[in-house]
């Protein structure tokens, strides 16, 4: 059994619980861990536990008012062919927050899931052989 110990956990607010569920585990690779309520999920992807907090979770009723909106803050997942995930995400009508930047360590797209959290796809640049 996996414990809560082998993952790092992050909260995002969502407004539809199951429509978060149905983002991350169609579009980008998670899995459902618990969905215990309409109020709350987790979804893990590798050792990432993604905590969807709905507005009646105890998360998003800890948070502020003037705090509860996304940010700029986002969860980064690698990838190992960019344009292919692009490609695969826009045929299934997945819309972009950012066209491709490329930089020395390597490319990034940003997209949103359902309640406008970031999520950021990563292809790290080819590195020479040492």
């Amino acid at each position: 059994m996996t414990t809560s110990d082998d993952y790092v956990s992050v909260r995002y607010l969502v407004d539809d619980v199951p429509a978060a569920i149905d983002f991350y585990t169609r579009h980008l690779g998670f899995t459902v861990l618990t969905n215990p309520a309409p109020a709350f999920a987790d979804v893990i992807r590798g050792s990432l536990r993604l905590l969807l907090s709905g507005p009646a979770s105890s998360g998003a009723r800890a948070t502020p008012a003037e705090f509860a909106d996304p940010g700029r803050n986002r969860i980064h997942l690698v990838v190992g062919d960019l344009d292919a995930e692009i490609a695969r995400l826009r045929g299934d009508g997945v819309e972009f927050r950012s066209t491709v930047v490329a930089g020395p360590g390597g490319r990034q797209i940003l997209l949103a899931d359902p309640a406008g959290n970031l999520v950021e796809l990563f292809q790290p640049a080819d590195r020479p052989a040492a």
